[in-house]
């Protein structure tokens, strides 16, 4: 069964849903420019309070790595997020397992991913808008994620709701799908039923719906 990042969690009730729908992952936004930013004391907090087994991601843009490594180590992260531009020397400085995001203009990612085999342990591709850096809420062409695949375990994102993800797994055969903006009624805020949904798409892939 292809595996599902919620991000942007900002509070505990939104948190403790995905989880209790089978959320592998959440996702919590370091980024202060974002309008799901959580500080890391908050995202402490509901972390604390998590069942087992569902891993935490804090997503962060070109912070300096000594914060990444403070900031990860007092909210109780897994993962690192990267969404900047962070070199391949600068994801292994962290000491800790690095997903690198990266927007997809076309098939030049294939290239970009090469370069950070091995420095990262997974690639999280999202659509390409100019001064965005991730959460674009558009999608882009999964059977270049299906083909960058090759590269590593792909967390296919960008613009994934309910209604599309089931055909965007179909295509892309991700490792896992991440979605934010596709399941709120507003940044920050899920929807519980629009949550649901997902999964129910997701189960439905994997039951050979």
């Amino acid at each position: 069964m292809v595996r599902v990042k919620i991000c942007g969690i900002t509070n505990s009730g939104d948190a403790f849903l995905a989880a209790e729908l089978g959320a592998h992952a959440l996702g919590f936004n370091f980024y202060k420019k974002s309008p799901r930013y959580v500080t890391p004391d908050r995202a402490r907090h509901i972390i604390g309070q998590l069942p087992p087994f569902v891993a935490t991601v804090g997503v962060f843009v070109d912070e300096d790595a000594a914060a990444v490594r403070e900031i990860a180590s007092l909210a109780g992260l897994d993962w690192v997020q990267l969404h900047g531009r962070e070199s391949p020397g600068y994801c292994r400085s962290l000491g800790r397992r690095v997903i690198k995001g990266f927007r997809v203009k076309g098939e030049e990612i294939y290239a970009q991913l090469t370069a950070y085999q091995g420095a990262a342990q997974a690639f999280l591709l999202d659509a390409y808008k100019p001064g965005t850096p991730g959460g674009t809420g558009e999608t882009f062409d999964w059977e270049i994620a299906r083909q960058a695949g090759k590269c590593g375990p792909i967390i296919l994102a960008g613009g994934l709701t309910p209604h599309n993800v089931a055909g965007a797994i179909r295509i892309a055969r991700p490792a896992a799908v991440d979605t934010a903006s596709g399941v709120e009624v507003a940044p920050g805020k899920k929807d519980p039923e629009k949550l649901r949904a997902f999964f129910e798409a997701v189960k439905s892939i994997a039951e050979g719906k």
